[in-house]
């Protein structure tokens, strides 16, 4: 019953997206979605990613002839572009032969399959179409965005960023500095990072094949909740980033092209309109807020694992601030804002005890408190940056600190070995 609500409600929201991105003349989440069985994919990783995620639940036999049947399906899709002189000006050429073995598997499910068998194969397949939907939904959430809030605030984040040190700027220069293959290697990092989930979410349900059963709490959980209500705080406090607000990517919308060289003079901040092309999507960063899930998803891994969690996510900060997509008050926004998700998913899954909601609410507090003075003392923090960025970083790191604290009490004990019984010496 709980998946059945799961999957009418996740249905429910993608046919409301639907509706609203009609309203504006661009297709939704669901026919950009199905456009993809046909034509080429925006991302041929991410959905082959998504069908490794479904994969969790086949045997390895069953795994290898899914691969090459999508591999298969991607070469004849291949040939007759080819044939047919069909150029791929936009994604990537291959990928479909993955989302038709989900959606085959998904068939197989509802007519070979039955009982427990039938259930688990049907969340595997919803798992991967999941992650699917997951980028496809956030596509259409930005868009929402340009359309609905025509005034940004990024002149109050940019003002409030001054007691961080302005910290886009300064890594906009180390970046480019690197030159082009400093910022390849980041843009990949920044584009590939739902790939990066799927690695760490495989190695968290690599047992689900044996055991026919998927654990409490994964990564992708964390996953889906962070895009499902960041989007919500974008329309709450809609910011476009330095490189546009502040860039030559602004055009002439842009208060001055003054990123990454000169960071903005200290004046009173106002609210600036903008065009209804570029999202507004960064209070909080939601990119660091997903590279911070799985930071601390890889911390229970191998030590490659937690080796590659820990640089994905300095590698992610690089980007969203070298990039200038984001400003250092996103960050630290989103970094509250997923270890609050993740003790109330955590809390969820073991049960609600004292601890927890001590964590969730203070974690939940901390979060609204930075929106609030990114947007009411701005002046006050870009004055006195050595009272106010303190007590930024001071804020995040209390929350880092309960959560650690917090988590520990919830480890499970281990029972002390026993120790052997002293035995009488033979005389």
């Amino acid at each position: 019953m709980l998946w059945a609500t799961a999957a009418l409600v996740t249905l429910g929201f993608l046919i409301a997206l639907e509706i609203a991105a009609r309203r504006y003349g661009l297709p939704g989440p669901i026919t950009t979605q199905a456009q993809e069985v046909v034509f080429a994919p925006k991302s041929g990783f991410v959905l082959y990613a998504s069908m490794a995620l479904m994969m969790v639940v086949l045997t390895w036999r069953q795994r290898f002839i899914a691969a090459g049947i999508a591999i298969g399906i991607d070469v004849t899709f291949f040939l007759v572009r080819w044939a047919a002189d069909v150029k791929v000006t936009d994604g990537h050429p291959f990928g479909n032969g993955a989302l038709w073995v989900i959606l085959g598997y998904a068939v197989i499910a509802v007519t070979r399959r039955t009982g427990r068998e039938r259930v688990l194969l049907l969340k595997g397949v919803g798992l991967g179409l999941l992650l699917v939907a997951g980028r496809k939904t956030g596509d259409t959430w930005l868009l929402i965005t340009s359309k609905t809030r025509p005034a940004v605030l990024d002149q109050y984040v940019a003002t409030a960023d001054h007691a961080l040190g302005n910290p886009s700027w300064l890594v906009g220069r180390i970046v480019t500095a690197t030159g082009t293959v400093g910022a390849h290697f980041l843009d990949a990092v920044y584009t590939l990072l739902p790939v990066a989930a799927v690695v760490v979410t495989l190695y968290q349900l690599r047992g689900v094949a044996v055991e026919r059963r998927f654990p409490g709490h994964h990564l992708v959980r964390t996953f889906l909740v962070i895009g499902l209500l960041g989007p919500g705080i974008y329309m709450i406090f809609p910011v476009v980033g330095p490189i546009f607000a502040y860039g030559a990517d602004g055009g002439h919308w842009a208060v001055a092209n003054l990123w990454p060289d000169t960071p903005p003079p200290i004046t009173t901040p106002h609210h600036m309109p903008f065009d209804e092309i570029t999202p507004r999507n960064c209070m909080p960063s939601l990119h660091t807020a997903w590279a911070t899930a799985i930071f601390i998803h890889s911390r229970k891994g191998p030590r490659i694992l937690q080796f590659g969690g820990a640089s994905w996510l300095i590698a992610t900060l690089g980007a969203t601030l070298g990039f200038g997509y984001h400003y250092g008050a996103d960050i630290v926004a989103g970094v509250v804002f997923t270890l609050t998700i993740e003790a109330a998913l955590r809390s969820l899954e073991r049960g609600w005890d004292r601890a927890g909601i001590q964590l969730v609410t203070y974690g939940a507090t901390v979060f609204a408190a930075l929106l609030v003075s990114y947007r009411y003392l701005p002046m006050e923090m870009a004055e006195h940056p050595w009272v106010f960025g303190p007590l930024l970083i001071l804020a995040m790191a209390s929350v880092v600190h309960g959560y650690v604290r917090t988590t520990k009490l919830w480890e499970p004990k281990a029972a002390p070995a026993r120790q052997p019984e002293p035995q009488p010496e033979p005389v």
